[in-house]
């Protein structure tokens, strides 16, 4: 989650990847083969074009400068047109050199009468570093979706700036407890029922009603808590009260926004109103330890606490180092994402698991938010996202751009 007007901090662990490249540019360089890292005796040899890093002309021939994948940049080499093979590249190329210029004309009209026989030094440096963020940003999307246990695909883009994947960010799928607390408390009962939509099934069973309808979507007001059927339960996968544990259905994009609060969340198909989106994971700490958090937090205007506080406050949710996609959600006074608290396998009421509900249709491309004080939703309920003791906290200005936008976000 990344507060709005702040860039979000923290965001997945590179350093294997690095080396990965290192190792194999080691490997040609050494005439070794390795079959773990990709290096065999057939393509040790092999030259394949990773980037393009320069331009020029000489007599009327254009020439790129050549990074060739798997070797060091001291192989690079300068090739004529003729010999590239590799279009997607070349308009890559083309693209960041205009985009460049367009950045430094701001809105000017680009002239290349400077650019006819060589780049700029400057131009060329961006171009490398575009390419090497491309790169970086496409192996994040390669690990996000190889950690996430849910349907829907993860996407990243940037097209924005030069900034490349968060360092300090570990993917995980569900809660992360502390050292000291424990997430172990089984259901001790499961329902019997043969259709959980028309019989007396686990919510009947806590007092409460069946949260959704017959198209999935909830229909139980903010506040209320939801009661899905859990490991013990006799009905499968396909149960109708089986919906936050199956997880996000929905193509996600990670974006970087232009608005200048870092990373933000889209989709990338339509949501129908009231349908579940994802869940907000993390690491789960206690309000002690989450006050101590929150006074960091604040001094660098970042907020990623979420208090379990819907019968109790002892424990918060810190989702700045551990969690999923929701880390990079942003905050609107004006959101389309409601929080609802949920019990599956897990029935004490200090832990809920926290599912983010659509609270309109949404459209493809659209930015999904939340507010982060839970409110201006409808919202009844007691969540809230680090709300404080009395000591006097920093205050993190907005910058969501709604209507009815409060100004700060706590």
């Amino acid at each position: 989650m990344a507060a709005a007007g702040v860039e979000a901090r923290g965001a997945w662990c590179v350093p294997c990847l690095v080396s990965l490249d290192t190792l194999q540019e080691l490997c040609r360089k050494e005439k070794l083969t390795c079959k773990s890292i990709g290096i065999t005796k057939r393509n040790l040899n092999n030259y394949e074009v990773e980037y393009l890093c320069d331009y020029k002309v000489v007599k009327d021939m254009e020439y790129y400068l050549v990074k060739w994948k798997g070797w060091p940049d001291s192989t690079n080499t300068w090739e004529p047109l003729q010999n590239l093979k590799c279009p997607l590249l070349l308009q890559q190329f083309s693209n960041d050199k205009h985009n460049y210029l367009s950045q430094v004309n701001k809105g000017k009209a680009i002239s290349l009468k400077d650019n006819n026989k060589a780049l700029k030094p400057a131009i060329a440096e961006y171009i490398v570093k575009k390419a090497k963020q491309r790169i970086a940003l496409q192996r994040w999307q390669d690990e996000l979706n190889r950690r996430k246990n849910h349907k829907g695909m993860i996407f990243v883009e940037n097209t924005v700036d030069l900034e490349g994947p968060p360092s300090d960010f570990y993917y995980i799928n569900e809660y992360k407890p502390a050292p000291g607390i424990s997430l172990v408390n089984e259901a001790t009962f499961g329902c019997s029922c043969t259709d959980c939509f028309f019989e007396k099934c686990c919510p009947a069973e806590a007092g409460v009603l069946l949260a959704y309808n017959k198209n999935q979507q909830i229909k139980i007001p903010p506040g209320t808590p939801i009661y899905e059927c859990n490991s013990r339960c006799q009905c499968g996968p396909d149960c109708p009260n089986r919906i936050v544990q199956k997880g996000t259905q929905y193509s996600l994009c990670i974006f970087r926004t232009s608005n200048g609060c870092g990373w933000g969340v889209k989709t990338l198909v339509k949501i129908k109103r009231m349908s579940f989106v994802m869940e907000y994971v993390g690491e789960v700490i206690t309000s002690e330890e989450a006050e101590r958090r929150g006074q960091l937090y604040d001094n660098k205007g970042i907020t990623y606490l979420f208090d379990l506080d819907y019968e109790s406050d002892e424990f918060t949710v810190d989702a700045a180092r551990y969690g999923n996609v929701s880390h990079f959600v942003n905050h609107s006074c004006d959101p389309n994402l409601q929080v609802f608290n949920v019990f599956i396998d897990n029935l004490d009421t200090r832990l809920p698991r926290i599912a983010l509900f659509s609270t309109r249709t949404i459209y493809a491309g659209e930015e999904l938010t939340f507010d982060y004080q839970m409110k201006g939703s409808g919202d009844i309920s007691s969540d809230s996202v680090d709300h404080s003791p009395a000591k006097k906290r920093v205050r993190t200005v907005c910058k969501c751009g709604a209507v009815t936008c409060r100004g700060y976000l706590n």
